[in-house]
């Protein structure tokens, strides 16, 4: 078997993943509560103990682990609407899947109300309360409504409910869905004691865009340098099978 060959493919298939998620980080640079991202890698280790070399007898492989979310708070973005509103400190917003009937998460906290009455996230999904239900507004409050920073909402003539900020002890047990929401389980909602919202802006993503820019330029380094020691493996067995073939 072709170890060094083995090696040096699966640290090129990390440098691949790592590019990948820089990009994306880069795409979403202006994407409202877009958190980059960062790649995880685990180490394997594979054993040979009939290797001729006791130096031979363990390689070390590259494995791609999982990725996680970097929850650095991005800027506050005024929008001078009282019903958006940025997550400070952890947290999602809460949402009610229309199609599965389940629950997703977002940090992007453009809000605004439904035809019904029911606040809804920019995607049209529900908003949930600390029970789980939708928070509804009469006609008459829509236009007169506010949201407290321990995230209730409130009208002219009280309280309409309070915002559900849920909370994941292992962010690595969120998956990005591909429409600005997350799924995931075992999160909890944090009590309003503990729930920090500030209203009349958005978070905006905490991307820097020339950090980003610097970890291409080291992904291509290393992949320069990567294939550079291929092509020096492949001139060794060239000049071996060459040595062998005059043996005798």
């Amino acid at each position: 078997m072709d170890i060094p060959s083995y090696v040096l493919l699966s640290h090129e298939q990390a440098l691949k993943r790592r590019l990948d998620i820089v990009a994306n980080n880069m795409a979403n640079t202006s994407t409202v509560g877009f958190k980059r991202e960062q790649p995880l890698f685990q180490e394997f280790v594979e054993k040979a103990d009939d290797a001729i070399t006791q130096d031979a007898k363990k390689t070390s492989f590259v494995l791609d682990f999982h990725a996680v979310h970097d929850m650095t708070a991005g800027a506050f973005q005024p929008t001078n609407n009282p019903l958006d509103v940025m997550i400070e400190g952890p947290g999602y917003l809460t949402v009610e899947l229309p199609d599965a009937g389940g629950r997703a998460y977002t940090r992007a906290g453009f809000l605004a109300v439904l035809e019904n009455g029911d606040l809804a996230v920019a995607g049209g999904q529900r908003l949930l309360d600390e029970g789980g239900q939708a928070i509804n507004v009469p006609p008459e409050q829509a236009n007169r409504i506010s949201i407290a920073s321990d995230g209730t909402v409130l009208g002219p003539d009280g309280p309409l409910g309070r915002v559900a900020i849920t909370v994941f002890d292992d962010e690595t047990a969120l998956a990005p869905r591909g429409d600005g929401l997350f799924s995931g389980a075992e999160g909890r909602v944090l009590a309003a004691a503990d729930t920090k919202l500030h209203a009349g802006g958005v978070e905006g993503s905490n991307v820097q865009p020339i950090l980003e820019t610097t970890a291409m330029i080291e992904i291509l380094r290393l992949y320069q340098n990567s294939v550079r020691m291929n092509e020096s493996l492949n001139d060794m067995r060239k000049r071996a099978l060459d040595k062998l073939g005059r043996v005798g």
